[in-house]
């Protein structure tokens, strides 16, 4: 690892994470920003990045689309996330966009060292808590109620849009108006019970959709 990114807003967070970085790799030269158009400006014209630890709350959106254009444009970054978030509608869609971790900032530095160290033998960075999480996730039964259960035509826009795909693209792929596909997800929400993009994913992978 000789060069690193960080995205956080923080000041003593973005001095704590270099702290943790420069212990884990020695040597390593890092650069960073405060928001995602900085982000996006400066990694777009500097020298390959080889490690990027990426905030999620930041002033100007998500830390997510700064993941996913490290994913379309410099796929051989390592992004991880660096947050304090640890609940599903942070760590799934952040995994879904092209994170290779996810590591919590309450833990000791000792520990996000380690899990850095990690990478160069193919381990995965990820706290314990989230590890767990994931663990629990996919152990977990799912089954929709049989007067919840979707149609057919309702899973498979589910798993078009689980994927990322915007309603305009799904209408596109299924050869339907965009008013259609907005009722369809609709009422996806409504017999799932969720209110947002990433529920119905993290419900999609349960189902066995995506």
């Amino acid at each position: 690892m000789k060069t690193a990114f960080i995205l956080e807003d923080t000041p003593e967070s973005q001095l704590w994470l270099s702290e943790v970085l420069h212990n884990s790799f020695p040597g390593i030269a890092i650069s960073s920003a405060n928001n995602i158009a900085q982000a996006i400006a400066l990694v777009s014209t500097s020298l390959p990045i080889d490690i990027a630890l990426i905030d999620l709350s930041l002033p100007d959106g998500s830390g997510i689309t700064v993941i996913e254009w490290f994913n379309r444009h410099s796929p051989h970054t390592i992004c991880v996330v660096a947050s304090i978030f640890d609940d599903d509608r942070h760590i799934f869609p952040a995994l879904r966009a092209g994170a290779h971790g996810y590591l919590l900032k309450d833990q000791p530095q000792a520990a996000l060292v380690h899990a850095l160290n990690g990478i160069v033998t193919g381990q995965p960075p990820l706290s314990p808590a989230i590890a767990r999480k994931l663990l629990r996730h996919f152990h977990e039964p799912y089954s929709l109620q049989p007067q919840e259960s979707l149609t057919e035509r309702e899973k498979e826009v589910l798993s078009i849009i689980a994927k990322g795909m915007t309603m305009a693209e799904t209408a596109s792929m299924l050869g339907l108006k965009r008013n259609t596909i907005a009722g369809y997800v609709k009422e996806i929400y409504r017999k799932l019970n969720v209110s947002s993009r990433a529920e119905a994913a993290i419900t999609a992978q349960k189902m066995g959709l995506i």
